[in-house]
């Protein structure tokens, strides 16, 4: 294609569509039906000149065009209390439950991890000199030592809301580092089965690990299954890269993410629940079977919220990607 000659040819459509979207609203019914044409059209000069004839300054003129004009065609459309809702009661939960092939495993993996880790250190006291001096690890292991004061070291709503801000961060970067094939979510993921190991182990060479999973279940979790899914989410969007299915690795990839950012604000107000009682329940006066039950309780709620919401909603076709209206048109590609 000769680009010269075409911008000949079509230069006064695009300048017209300009002119109709200078205008705004105040359009003729005769002009609204006339940009609706040239958007169509010059949506499809733009598609040519990228596939046969790409010019950076040229494709960029047209992209901002035809983006203005969909923007006019369309509506611009805002957000209300009901896409809230929708996201909280079937976006949210569809697209944990449609991850569930991978962050189940990344759980149950992580959880026998720590286990052994935590046996190895209790087990051999040799490891537990590496760590730290013996006086350090009975400061840390003794009644009333660091891992029992760590809880209500600080006032319970600043405690809860450092810990939200923590837990939240690792959770995000999970997801968003999942594009780099996986590595900063293993590494970031064996960090905290490595920190959560190391408390079993010391706390049951002290004989003492019934106080250690009495402090750590109540707002554990709910605070570890958000991780879970946060790193399970983050590892299945670095598979996308490697194997995008029967989309292109561009499209495969913007479905996905998408999808993990709206994870990484469910997941923000989960870890936010736990927080809370990490911060007030965990510290608090209440007997260690009420404070566990606390977050069995909640738990169980995250995983019947998950299961019967997402379930419901994937069954319906949810996916927790964004509406088709707000994104691009997705084709397959042959295999």
């Amino acid at each position: 294609m000769d680009l010269d000659v075409f911008v000949t040819a079509h230069r006064a459509e695009w300048d017209r569509l300009d002119q109709l979207l200078l205008r705004g609203r105040r359009l003729t019914g005769a002009e609204a039906d006339e940009l609706v044409a040239l958007y169509q059209r010059t949506a499809t000069h733009l598609s040519l000149i990228q596939s046969t004839a790409p010019d950076p300054a040229l494709t960029a003129r047209l992209t901002q065009l035809v983006a203005r004009a969909r923007a006019t065609v369309t509506g611009a459309r805002r957000a209300t209390w009901r896409d809230a809702a929708r996201f909280l009661t079937a976006g949210f939960p569809a697209a944990v439950y449609r991850s569930r092939r991978w962050w189940i495993p990344t759980a149950i993996l992580s959880t026998l991890l720590a286990a052994v880790i935590g046996w190895w250190i209790g087990a051999h006291p040799e490891i537990q000199s590496a760590i730290a001096a013996p006086d350090e690890l009975r400061r840390m292991t003794r009644p009333g030592g660091e891992y029992e004061t760590y809880y209500s070291s600080h006032p319970a709503a600043s405690f809860a809301a450092q810990v939200w801000t923590n837990n939240a961060q690792a959770a995000a970067m999970c997801l968003v580092l999942g594009a780099f094939l996986c590595l900063p979510v293993i590494w970031i993921l064996f960090v905290n089965v490595l920190n959560l190991g190391v408390g079993i182990g010391l706390m049951s060479s002290a004989g003492r690990l019934d106080i250690f999973l009495g402090l750590i279940l109540p707002h554990g979790l709910l605070e570890l299954t958000a991780v879970f899914v946060a790193a399970g989410t983050g590892l299945r969007l670095g598979w996308t890269l490697i194997d995008p299915g029967p989309f292109s690795r561009r499209t495969a990839m913007a479905q996905q993410g998408r999808a993990a950012l709206g994870m990484a604000i469910g997941l923000a107000l989960v870890l936010f629940v736990s927080g809370l009682i990490e911060g007030f329940v965990t510290p608090s006066g209440l007997p260690t079977w009420a404070r566990i039950a606390i977050g069995v309780a909640a738990e169980v709620a995250f995983l019947c919220y998950v299961y019967i919401l997402g379930g419901r909603a994937v069954r319906a076709g949810e996916t927790g990607d964004v509406d088709a209206a707000d994104r691009s048109a997705e084709l397959p590609v042959a295999a």
